[in-house]
């Protein structure tokens, strides 16, 4: 498997001078499992891989959303690909949110929002509405497949994190979840022994509990910490964790200091950035 970001951000997109080396796009992460290409999230991350896709078409594209905050899904509607006939994408998304997500992604390109609707995108879409627990296996080329597992995590409306398996490797993707008070049997059980975690690490542990930062605590805001992001990944027996899901507040040089402060506590992490590779 090799794994790739495009974008590392939550919340809303922060370009700018202090955020060029993190990068500002929100939340996007490829994955080549053998042939299968899987893309985790649609934020403003999703237009920089659609460049580079224009060059492979046609293709057939797995795109697993988390949840529908906006974060997640702006993205899509500049999603070069999903305008060409002869591309094949597959959608999947939880049913914990009042609408499906084929509704959701409709929705915000209704005018007068944007000049273009879902139904007049060229590629061939299908819509899958995932359960928890449910096992996905996609074709990944010589007779080999790809496993995908979800379980729910803990976010507002809801939240999906995605276990994927090839060849004897496995990552996790865990973003926009909040830890309770011990460790979070689900997550638990979804990254046990895996090679990467990917885990929402949008606060250090003096934004989450208000004492630094803008705008007081965050308890309920459904996101996490990176000595959350360790409890887990060692309880888990993870090879590496990837802090993921930066604050737009953080600048470059916060984000190090998180990594670094993280470094100190688990030997294998690192703080995700535009285009991280990971090859496994």
């Amino acid at each position: 498997m090799q794994i790739t970001f495009w974008g590392v951000r939550g919340s809303i997109p922060s370009p700018g001078p202090d955020t060029v080396e993190i990068g500002g796009n929100t939340s996007c992460v490829e994955v080549r499992a053998g042939k299968a290409l899987i893309v985790l999230d649609g934020g403003t991350g999703l237009r920089l891989l659609g460049k580079t896709l224009v060059k492979q078409m046609p293709f057939t594209a797995h795109i697993f959303f988390s949840h529908v905050h906006w974060d997640h899904i702006q993205g899509f509607p500049f999603f070069d690909p999903a305008f060409v006939p002869g591309n094949t994408i597959h959608l999947y998304g939880g049913t914990t949110v009042s609408r499906t997500l084929e509704e959701t992604l409709a929705g915000q390109m209704d005018h007068p929002s944007f000049p273009v609707h879902l139904s007049d995108m060229g590629a061939t879409m299908f819509f899958h509405d995932l359960r928890e627990g449910q096992l996905l296996e996609l074709d990944a080329g010589d007779g080999k497949v790809a496993k995908i597992t979800a379980a729910h995590g803990n976010h507002p409306n809801g939240v999906m994190a995605y276990r994927i398996e090839h060849e004897g490797h496995a990552m996790v993707y865990a973003t926009d979840t909040e830890h309770y008070a011990v460790i979070d049997a689900k997550l638990l059980k979804l990254a046990q022994g895996a090679d990467v975690l990917i885990y929402d690490s949008q606060y250090t542990p003096e934004e989450y509990a208000g004492t630094a930062g803008t705008g007081g605590p965050k308890q309920g805001w459904g996101h996490s910490t990176y000595e959350e992001a360790i409890k887990l990944a060692n309880a888990a027996g993870v090879s590496e964790l990837v802090l993921f899901h930066h604050d737009p507040m953080q600048s470059d040089t916060a984000v190090r200091e998180k990594e670094k402060r993280a470094k100190a506590l688990h030997g294998n992490v690192r703080a995700a950035y535009e285009g991280l590779t990971i090859k496994l």
